[in-house]
Order: C-alpha cells, then sequence, then structure tokens
C-alpha cells in the first residue's frame, strides 16, 4: 500500500495493466453485479435536480424505474448506488442493437445539457473506494468480466493508474495524481538497478 495524502492506495493501481476493451466486454460492468454503481449522497442530490436533463437520454425501461424507484435505490447492504432494472441493468444504461452499452448521463453530458460526466465509482472502475474516517482505501477490484481490458492493458502496457488519470484527478486533483505518478517513476527507477 501506498500513503498519498489521505489515502492507502493499493500497489495494484500501479502493477496491474488495464485498457476498457468495450467490443469484447460490451460494458457487462453496466449490466451485471448484484447492485447498482455506488453514489454519494452529493451525487444524489445533483441527479436529483438534473433527472429531467437526463431522462431524454435514457430508454423507456430505464425512464420507468426511475420514476418507479427514483434516481437511486438502497442495496441489501443498505448502500445507496443507481436504480437497477428488473434483470440487473443500471437505469442509466442504454444497450444498443449490437449489445454495446453505453451512459445515458454521459451522453447528455456530451451533448451539453449537462455538466455531470457520471458517477465517480463508475468514471473510475475497476478502482472502487471505501471511505473511512482518517483515510480513503483506494482499491483495483478485480473481476472476470473485466478480463479483456486486463489483456488489451497488458499489450498496450498502460497501468491501471495511467488509465484511470482523468478519473484519479477528478477525484483526488492533479497534485495528488501527480506524486502517484512520482512514485511509479521511482519505482520503476529502482527495478532498472
Amino acid at each position: 500500500m501506498l500513503a498519498i495524502q489521505n489515502t492507502l492506495v493499493s500497489l495494484d493501481l500501479l502493477e496491474r495493466h488495464f485498457v476498457c476493451d468495450l467490443n469484447a466486454c460490451k460494458g457487462a460492468c453496466c449490466v451485471k453485479g448484484d447492485a447498482g454503481a455506488p453514489l454519494t449522497d452529493e451525487e444524489i442530490n445533483l441527479l436529483e435536480e438534473i433527472i429531467d436533463d437526463i431522462l431524454p437520454y435514457l430508454d423507456e425501461e430505464g425512464k420507468a424505474m426511475i420514476a418507479k424507484k427514483g434516481v437511486f435505490e438502497i442495496d441489501v447492504d443498505g448502500d445507496k448506488g443507481t436504480s437497477l432494472l428488473e434483470n440487473g441493468r443500471c437505469a442509466y444504461a442504454l444497450v444498443d442493437a449490437s449489445g454495446l452499452v453505453s451512459c445515458g448521463i454521459e451522453k447528455a453530458e456530451k451533448a451539453g445539457d449537462i455538466t455531470f460526466k457520471k458517477p465517480i465509482s463508475c468514471h473510475l472502475y475497476p478502482v472502487r473506494i471505501t471511505e473511512y474516517k482518517e483515510y480513503d482505501a483506494v482499491n483495483y477490484n478485480q473481476w472476470s468480466i473485466c478480463k479483456p481490458a486486463c489483456d488489451c492493458g497488458a499489450k498496450l502496457n498502460v497501468p491501471l493508474f495511467k488509465f484511470l488519470k482523468e478519473a484519479l484527478t477528478r477525484k483526488y486533483g492533479n497534485e495528488w495524481y501527480e506524486e502517484l505518478e512520482m512514485i511509479d517513476q521511482l519505482r520503476n527507477a529502482e527495478d532498472k538497478k
């Protein structure tokens, strides 16, 4: 583990390779699993404010589920996450004719209708953050559906933290990311000795 500011970071972020390969996985992380994407209270409040701007980008099933459950739901563990359809798909996820999944929130942001890209837990995936009183634990969440992304990252030699640069910077800021990058450079220099 690495201590950076108020975080403890798993070495997996430096040692694992990862680049999403949507052609291989089709965005399975948005349709599989036993709970929706984790949401912060701040994100829930924001989604409630901007849901009318997101709804035009969702399919009828997603709209109906959000009308029924709201912008979030509480899972069996008591955690708040995106609302899910009966089949387990995120209510904000869209599936095209080829089976490729995209995000309605992200589509609304790209169109300029909102400034919120998507929940930070989605942006950071496959990294998951557990917040404790004194620090955040920043860990890699290994899941078999991401094997194509691991293979692609290894082929392209892209460490997980570099793939997630935008998301990690969004969460913790430039200074935090630069410190992580510096640690990686020092570790690589030591390995070459």
